[in-house]
């Protein structure tokens, strides 16, 4: 089998030269594409469903969206996708490709099969050093749980572990998350 691949790192141009992916995930690590299956129907429902109650409860100048492609840094060039966002809806409003990570108030990674050390440990890191505010990850082990970090210094600060309904703060306005329901139907 041969592949047509550049043999070097990516740029960000190149990375957005790639022609789209079915059935995977890509995201852009230091110039180096790292490919993952695509989520599992309760990761999909569970990150559609917390996107679109974020995005209820946060007041008009804020937006939460879901799979955004997030420019973490251009040298080396690292793209990622956090499974739900919360921006500044004048920034949505410009309808851009993709993200820089200084546009963020907020990343979330729902943890799946395959991701979870990379969710916990590299793009926590990774966050961090693009200095996104705030981070929560999502665990759908039972019970559900959602481990929220503010960063301070430069570094993520763990600012509370929830299970059931939580109340949150996202950019100084507060929201709640029944954890819970955001698998069942």
């Amino acid at each position: 089998m041969t592949l047509s691949w550049p043999n070097h790192l990516l740029t960000l141009e190149e990375w957005e030269a790639l022609p789209e992916s079915e059935g995977v995930r890509l995201e852009l690590a230091e110039g180096l594409v790292v490919m993952s299956p695509k989520p599992l129907f309760f990761h999909q429902r569970a990150a559609m469903r917390l996107g679109y109650r974020l995005d209820e409860q946060l007041p008009q100048e804020l937006t939460a969206l879901t799979e955004v492609e997030v420019v973490v840094s251009v040298r080396p060039a690292t793209v990622r996708v956090p499974d739900i966002i919360v921006t500044r809806s004048q920034v949505v409003e410009r309808n851009p490709p993709r993200l820089s990570a200084d546009d963020l108030l907020l990343a979330v990674e729902v943890l799946s099969d395959g991701t979870r050390r990379v969710d916990r440990v590299l793009k926590f890191s990774e966050y961090a050093e693009a200095r996104i505010p705030q981070y929560w990850i999502i665990d759908l082990g039972q019970p559900h749980s959602l481990t929220a970090y503010v960063l301070v210094d430069g570094d993520y600060e763990l600012s509370g572990e929830h299970t059931g309904i939580a109340d949150l703060d996202v950019s100084g306005h507060c929201v709640t998350v029944d954890l819970a329901a955001l698998t069942q139907r």
